[in-house]
């Protein structure tokens, strides 16, 4: 104590004491906010503290700085916002507002809000230094997946194959290789039927196919569809088709039933019935 009493009562102590109560020397801030012990010069040292950020993120806007000059800079930038923050803990512990909750937010020089309430921050310039912009750069959004809803709904025909032969290229293809199947399939039935000849083995009589149909009739009804599908369209009947006159009887006989149980007794059409057997109707 007798050692920091001898030096308050220096003559420079006692000069620089005397300057500072006329107002002729700044006072500097001290180094920890914690030493503060009075509201008012808390907040004149944050605000201070606010000035010399802005002065430096003014700065910091220069790409022509180098970057040396940017990163320390970007330092000395991170160090006041730690320091700001340390003043307003202290400010907040006197009992004035509470700056973390309801003060401004930082701000970049395109007025957007600086990302992050923590940790270390870039501004200016230093976004573009090497290994930083790709900090920035943000990923591209991933695809969204279809649901399946919306998958269905491009389901039609054509997805079950239902449209494979409109386009008129399939239906010739198709011809061309059953020939071709039909043709092996003969030979090989041939070949066969020889070698049993050659072995002395019984031969099957062989029965006429209703079906089969021979290569001069295969090739005017596929000359017949191809003319069909130019001109229109044209329908095989599976079944026997009557004819005109057939379908005209049909409807007479048909007309004269409905008449005979219209307007004839039952009398009358037993023995009409019974007439009809007898003759052999």
């Amino acid at each position: 104590m007798a050692r920091n009493a001898e030096k308050a009562m220096t003559a420079l102590a006692r000069f620089r004491q005397a300057q500072l109560e006329e107002g002729r020397v700044k006072e500097r801030r001290p180094f920890l906010a914690s030493e503060c012990s009075d509201l008012p010069k808390a907040e004149k040292w944050r605000r201070q503290i606010i000035s010399e950020i802005s002065k430096k993120v003014a700065q910091i806007q220069n790409a022509g700085l180098g970057e040396f000059r940017i990163r320390d800079l970007n330092d000395e930038i991170n160090k006041l916002l730690r320091e700001k923050g340390h003043w307003e803990v202290r400010i907040k512990d006197l009992g004035g507002p509470d700056y973390g909750r309801v003060g401004p937010k930082m701000l970049d020089h395109e007025g957007k809000e600086v990302p992050g309430n923590r940790g270390y921050k870039y501004f200016g310039a230093a976004r573009d230094l090497p290994g930083v912009r790709e900090l920035f750069e943000k990923e591209p959004a991933a695809p969204l997946r279809k649901t399946r809803a919306e998958l269905m709904k491009e389901v039609d025909a054509e997805y079950y194959g239902y449209r494979d032969e409109d386009d008129g290229v399939l239906v010739p293809l198709e011809t061309d290789y059953e020939k071709q199947a039909i043709a092996e399939a003969v030979e090989k039935w041939r070949s066969d039927k020889e070698l049993r000849m050659a072995g002395g083995g019984e031969v099957e009589e062989e029965e006429e196919s209703i079906y089969a149909v021979g290569d001069e009739e295969s090739d005017e009804e596929s000359r017949e569809e191809q003319e069909g599908e130019e001109g229109g369209h044209t329908f095989i009947a599976h079944v026997p088709v009557p004819s005109q006159k057939e379908v005209e009887e049909a409807l007479v006989r048909r007309k004269k039933m409905e008449l005979l149980q219209r307007y004839a007794s039952e009398t009358l059409l037993a023995q009409s019935q019974e007439a009809k057997t007898l003759l052999g109707l």
